[in-house]
């Protein structure tokens, strides 16, 4: 059990926070990798053996076989999805994308185990938790290709819009959740961010006023151990979880690549929340395995054989394993989920191509509520500039 709400532990000092040189780094690295790290919550071995946790087994106790293998599912159509908008991007028909390759246990395990009428704020990297929450994956996509500002209703999921700037969502969570505890509901928030994000300004707040206020709200920190270049090393000298001692709230880590755990953890911390005792940070250490975007390249920050270390953890390897040791799937099972994840892939790709441009300008109306000078004048001068090029081809 990794949770601490009171005695902290003694502060590690690294050798890179001594040193100071990019070799000591490396080196502090590899010694983290080597198990130094604090022991986390893990329900599900990377071989896909069942461990045993008194303190969380009995939230996955009565998990049955098809609830197992909707999880495997869940993750298996994630990744075929997030592999077919990586790939429509390459293709020039997305501006960008943000993978999840390799955070689908992290995702769908804390996705299920929301409520209906629970409320989730992501950043723009939650496509697994968008699918638990039954956005269609379709409607992810519009903003990486321009034609809108989201895609969806926010409210028809209780599913907030994604979140590009960095940590500012922990806020709106947190303001969300003190409004849930004044209407006294019973249900909670979850906010999800990255370990890039912890190091935010806007995530230190919402920590304070979480606590001081009771919030029921949980902070889901998606340690994919980069954030972008930076690994974690250069953000904290402690865990990310050991964070939330100093605000007066529960942390606690977990195996990210374990969706069992993931989905326990996540269900403890939620139940806390509802039960009125506050906050909670959930670190799931995990790993992204591809570039932060499509317009990032890893190779010139990480080495192979780290990524090489991390696919042996493969989260959805890790459940097939166990599903076949358990005899809870057959082949025909893993057959129809591929034939599943191939028709999904068509549809996304047929449904980016046909998605409609925009009202090229749409983007001056709702400025201000009763216009505005200057936006009539940049609207005259846009319209100026996009007959401009009417003209040119009428002249050919």
């Amino acid at each position: 059990m990794t949770v601490e709400s009171s005695a902290a532990r003694k502060p590690r000092r690294s050798a890179a926070g001594k040193a100071g040189t990019a070799g000591t780094r490396r080196s502090t690295r590899s010694t983290a990798m080597q198990g130094t790290e604090p022991e986390l919550v893990q329900l599900l071995t990377p071989e896909g053996k069942r461990v045993k946790n008194a303190e969380f087994d009995g939230y996955v106790a009565g998990i049955t076989p098809d609830e197992l293998r909707g999880l495997y599912r869940d993750m298996v159509l994630t990744r075929r999805f997030d592999a077919e908008a990586t790939a429509l991007q390459r293709q020039g028909e997305l501006g960008l994308w943000a993978s999840l390759l390799g955070q689908e246990a992290a995702q769908i395990g804390s996705g299920r185990a929301t409520r209906e009428d629970d409320y989730v704020f992501p950043t723009y990297r939650e496509h697994g938790v968008a699918w638990c929450r039954g956005v269609d994956p379709t409607n992810l996509l519009g903003m990486f290709r321009g034609v809108n500002n989201g895609g969806w209703d926010p409210n028809g999921n209780n599913f907030h819009l994604y979140t590009i700037v960095i940590g500012s969502q922990t806020l709106h969570a947190t303001g969300y959740a003190m409004g849930v505890a004044k209407d006294g509901a019973d249900s909670a928030v979850i906010a999800y961010f990255g370990d890039g994000a912890s190091s935010q300004g806007d995530v230190a707040e919402s920590f304070t006023f979480s606590a001081v206020y009771n919030a029921p709200v949980v902070f889901f920190c998606q340690n994919n151990q980069w954030a972008i270049s930076e690994p974690t090393e250069k953000q904290t000298r402690v865990p990310l979880y050991q964070r939330a001692q100093g605000y007066g709230f529960p942390g606690v880590r977990v195996d990210g690549n374990d969706v069992l755990a993931c989905l326990a953890v996540t269900r403890w911390a939620l139940e806390r929340a509802r039960n009125g005792e506050g906050p909670t940070l959930v670190e799931a250490f995990t790993y992204r395995m591809g570039a932060h975007t499509t317009s990032d390249d890893p190779t010139r920050y990480r080495h192979d054989d780290e990524r090489v270390a991390w696919e042996a953890k493969d989260p959805i390897l890790r459940l097939r394993a166990y599903l076949e040791a358990s005899d809870l799937a057959d082949e025909g099972f893993f057959a129809e989920l591929e034939a599943e994840s191939e028709t999904l892939g068509r549809r996304v790709r047929e449904a980016v191509r046909a998605m409609p441009d925009p009202d090229r300008f749409a983007i001056f109306e709702n400025v201000y509520a009763d216009g505005h000078a200057l936006v009539d004048e940049e609207r005259a001068q846009f319209a100026a500039y996009q007959a401009s090029f009417a003209d040119a081809e009428g002249g050919n």
